[in-house]
């Protein structure tokens, strides 16, 4: 599961997308010359919100070249990388507004294979490491966006939906507490918002990396969510063992991990039917 940003109406999100693609060949020969690369064939030609290849500068260094289409979830991505120096996630050696697009010089992970491909719970293990090392407190003056006016977006936009869901009682329910749990935190911690299996890599700095984060600034309770929707089977069979292993390996109060997962299963449910069961089941 990784698809675009739920507060894109699928309007916009097109209409973006086609600019975007069209705008592509020119921002990527703008990205060569800045940086001086030689850039090879994509590791994801028709991916919906980026594109990536690997590629090398007048040194040689062995880099990875992402244009990415900018939308808010991934505004500060470059931020996030800076904010982090390598500590679990690649590191950044370049980034460009370039308007249309945004581009980032990226360190390139080899041998580059993904967490995905590894057992479900070795993933949970390395993904809660990464995450308890990304967890820092957010530099001073920072421009990251809150995790509290995300979800109220998003809560927003699945609210428009509400009223045509088979159970329209626990969708409000889900939603208010989707929109509540911000404010309710904590602590306040730098979050990657969209770690899952397939944004982690082998590397040789590191035996695994993070990719493509959508840094804000909230609660850390809500950062194993994504991870845990992409553990289908496992989320579907035991949401409530789900959460209490991700809570244990993060050392996450197990409750509040829950409510996040039962509310986000709640505001993705409109674009994913079958979460409704596995809300209603965190919900007993």
């Amino acid at each position: 599961m990784d698809s675009l940003p739920p507060n894109l109406t699928r309007a916009a999100a097109a209409e973006g997308r086609q600019a975007w693609l069209a705008a592509l060949p020119k921002m990527i020969r703008h990205a060569r010359e800045r940086w001086s690369l030689t850039v090879g064939a994509p590791f994801r030609p028709g991916g919906q919100t980026a594109w990536v290849a690997p590629a090398r500068d007048a040194a040689g260094a062995d880099l990875v070249l992402k244009v990415a289409w900018p939308h808010p979830e991934a505004a500060h991505e470059a931020d996030g990388l800076r904010a982090w120096a390598g500590h679990g996630a690649v590191r950044l050696h370049g980034a460009h507004d370039f308007g249309p697009a945004q581009a980032l010089l990226l360190e390139r992970c080899r041998p580059g294979t993904g967490l995905s491909a590894r057992p479900g719970p070795e993933q949970d293990a390395v993904i809660a490491a990464l995450l308890r090392r990304l967890w820092i407190e957010p530099p001073a003056d920072h421009p990251f966006a809150s995790l509290q006016h995300m979800c109220q977006r998003w809560a927003d936009e699945a609210a428009q939906i509400a009223p045509n869901t088979p159970d329209p009682g626990l969708t409000r329910a889900g939603l208010a507490l989707f929109r509540e749990l911000p404010a309710t935190a904590g602590r306040q911690v730098l979050l990657a918002t969209d770690l899952h299996a397939g944004n982690v890599l082998a590397a040789t700095r590191e035996p695994w990396l993070v990719i493509d984060p959508k840094p804000h600034v909230g609660d850390p309770a809500y950062d194993p969510l994504q991870h845990m929707l992409n553990c289908e089977d496992r989320l579907h069979a035991d949401p409530r063992g789900l959460a209490r292993r991700m809570a244990g390996l993060t050392g996450l109060d197990p409750g509040r991990v829950r409510a996040w997962l039962f509310a986000r299963c709640v505001q993705e449910s409109a674009g994913c039917p079958a979460l409704a069961g596995v809300a209603r089941r965190l919900a007993v």
